[in-house]
């Protein structure tokens, strides 16, 4: 089956469809990422966009869902220039197409991916659809031009938990504001014996006090963190009364509680080959990251944040950390799933700095949870 994917500039490209038949709309954005499929597709920071993967072939090893970062598929649409028919691997249960289509995603291959991740790169990121439908290119056209841009868009909500979820453990209570958490790091937080209390997004600071944590995850999320003043709210009224760490979008809910600004990035940071260098130590790590917004260290207030963490391609900020408190954030995803694995210490290093304080006796206030 013929399908397209049609950018809101008037850029058509024609390949064949896999995964679900239909239309589907949102922001065309691109991953370097040479593998992972599984963990992008169930990301749910990709939430309202289709994602372009820049390596050639994808779905090599089939799809098992072992490595999914949630129990949903996020992304609107997927775009890939070869998608293996027959994966070769002992755990694979289908192919990619297989489940594009029991998740109701369309998708596309047999396009010239290096053509759409350049055109991206020197023009910005665009509102697109991916559609298998007998339209003209034109009419695809201007059904991406209708779409709404993606930073008006409440994406955290469509992705939060709506219930609070206690995953038992013997270590620290650490409560989790869930904007889109990814198992990845919910798993990293297990092997630490983290007694793990997950909040919805819209939980306030005195419901965050009653359950008596050691210390507070802001997680990743879609979507612009100007749309999520509440949440920078709650977050300011925690300033010094709980240990705070920041990843991703937490790590720019931070930098907003602290008087920072944001800003869109042109066309983001999506994949997992991305030098930063720790300031503090002069080491350069290897990241995973998924953000298209980044905080203005112009805007950055010395006495609220600073900068530990710079992105060595373009000198964005990746990290800050509180002068006094321990309030610690950084830009990417230091779980690192599906690699590399470099960031894990950033896990212990604000372990660190809660072990002295850790709760693990006294009862946490009465909360509706599913266990």
């Amino acid at each position: 089956m013929r399908a397209r994917v049609a950018l809101e500039d008037g850029t058509v490209l024609t390949g064949h469809a896999i995964g679900a038949p239909g239309w589907a709309g949102g922001e065309v954005v691109f991953t370097t990422a040479m593998t992972g499929y599984e963990e992008v597709l169930s990301d749910p920071s990709y939430r309202g966009q289709i994602v372009t993967m820049a390596y050639p072939l994808i779905g090599n090893y089939g799809v098992s869902g072992a490595a999914w970062e949630s129990r949903v598929v996020h992304v609107a649409g997927f775009v890939v220039g070869e998608a293996a028919d027959r994966p070769h691997h002992w755990r694979a249960q289908r192919t990619l197409a297989g489940a594009l289509a029991q998740w109701g995603v369309p998708g596309i291959a047999g396009v010239d991916t290096r053509l759409l991740v350049r055109h991206l790169r020197a023009h910005g990121l665009k509102r697109g659809v991916v559609s298998t439908e007998d339209v003209s290119d034109e009419a695809l056209v201007a059904r991406a031009r209708e779409l709404p841009d993606i930073g008006t868009l409440d994406l955290v909500r469509e992705v939060s938990t709506q219930t609070v979820e206690h995953h038992p453990g013997p270590g620290p209570r650490i409560a989790v504001l869930d904007c889109g958490v990814k198992q990845g790091i919910l798993e990293h937080l297990r092997r630490r014996g983290c007694d793990l209390w997950i909040l919805p997004h819209r939980a306030t600071a005195d419901e965050i006090l009653d359950l008596r944590p050691a210390g507070l995850v802001l997680s990743p999320g879609p979507g612009d963190p100007k749309m999520l003043s509440h949440q920078v709210e709650q977050v300011r009224r925690l300033w010094g009364r709980v240990p705070l760490f920041g990843i991703c979008l937490g790590h720019q809910i931070i930098a907003r509680a602290a008087g920072a600004e944001t800003f869109k990035l042109p066309y983001g940071h999506r994949g997992s080959n991305h030098p930063v260098k720790d300031l503090e130590t002069g080491r350069v790590y290897v990241t995973t990251q998924n953000h298209g917004y980044a905080v203005d260290d112009a805007s950055l207030d010395a006495a609220e944040a600073v900068v530990t963490h710079r992105n060595l391609n373009d000198g964005t900020v990746e990290g800050l950390r509180h002068p006094r408190l321990p309030i610690l954030s950084v830009q990417y995803h230091p779980e690192g799933r599906p690699g590399p694995h470099d960031s894990g210490y950033l896990f212990d290093r604000w372990m660190a700095t809660i072990g002295a304080g850790a709760d693990r006796g006294s009862a946490p206030a009465p909360l509706a949870r599913r266990t």
